[in-house]
């Protein structure tokens, strides 16, 4: 983590790096320098930041690396309005849209205000114990319960909006916003969202089972998930474990009323990224 240059409260700009990718440590000199010469003051966010940092006010937030260090980035800026700019250093990518050689030229944009915000709904995710203690969790991508022993099962009682619904059979269960439903729950051929609507996706893992299809929810519609029985789970939100899951704890997840503010230059690229990403411009 950085040390936090002087500079004025409303002038300060977030740089969440790659920490593995070889690339990323040029390029975020490349950056820092670009908004130092222009009088802001930069910090290096990373996993290890402090809350104390996470919370401080930034004018925006860029990520380098791929859309993996955008969701890192969305963790601490969800709900603050903060601006967060992508720039790509993986494969194609759904939020990391800027690429390297264009990341100054994005950079004065973002100054001069000639940019578009996208609103990305999150959810949030709780997982509450016996003894009266919660953990929680905020995720643009998805929220997935998952089982811990290789080769084994585990069954999870189902409620939705307060209402019993099914005990499921399955290595887990993934429930995803409409900015995941082209992650974890794609590869379960779950349904593709457009990012611009608000609900629920909600898809077992592996189900043994003949009921196996997602199920579509508002985000008001709170799902309650109940592990019974060994073997334990794990609660994963955008791919990073929050909690083990045992018997008799509770796991909660609903759309969450604050949103990712992402950035965008120009109109909605995410049919035709999606399109790229299948190589349906092919056929």
């Amino acid at each position: 983590m950085g040390k936090v240059p002087s500079a004025p409260a409303h002038r300060r700009v977030a740089l969440v790096v790659h920490p593995t990718r070889a690339e990323a440590r040029p390029l975020a000199a490349r950056a820092r320098q670009w908004w130092e010469e222009r009088g802001y003051g930069v910090v290096d966010v990373d996993d290890s930041a402090g809350e104390e940092v996470a919370a401080e006010p930034f004018d925006f937030a860029v990520s380098l690396g791929g859309d993996g260090s955008m969701l890192r980035t969305v963790r601490f800026t969800v709900g603050r309005g903060i601006p967060v700019l992508g720039v790509n250093l993986g494969s194609l990518g759904y939020l990391a849209q800027v690429e390297p050689a264009g990341m100054e030229a994005a950079f004065g944009r973002l100054v001069a205000g000639d940019f578009e915000v996208d609103e990305r709904m999150v959810l949030e995710a709780s997982v509450s114990r016996p003894d009266g203690g919660v953990v929680t969790a905020v995720g643009l991508n998805e929220a997935a319960v998952v089982k811990t022993a290789p080769g084994r099962t585990i069954r999870l009682d189902v409620a939705i909006a307060g209402y019993p619904f099914l005990s499921y059979v399955a290595d887990g269960m993934v429930v995803a916003t409409p900015t995941g439903s082209t992650g974890y729950n794609l590869s379960l051929h779950g349904p593709i969202a457009s990012p611009q609507l608000r609900l629920l996706v909600v898809s077992p893992i592996s189900p043994h089972m003949l009921f196996d299809r997602s199920l579509v929810l508002g985000p008001a519609e709170v799902v309650r998930i109940e592990l019974r029985g060994e073997p334990l789970a794990v609660l994963v939100v955008d791919g990073v474990t929050v909690a083990p899951v045992g018997p008799g704890d509770v796991v909660e997840v609903q759309g969450a009323e604050r949103a990712a503010h992402v950035v965008r230059f120009g109109p909605e690229r995410f049919h035709s990224i999606l399109a790229a990403k299948f190589g349906l411009g092919e056929r």
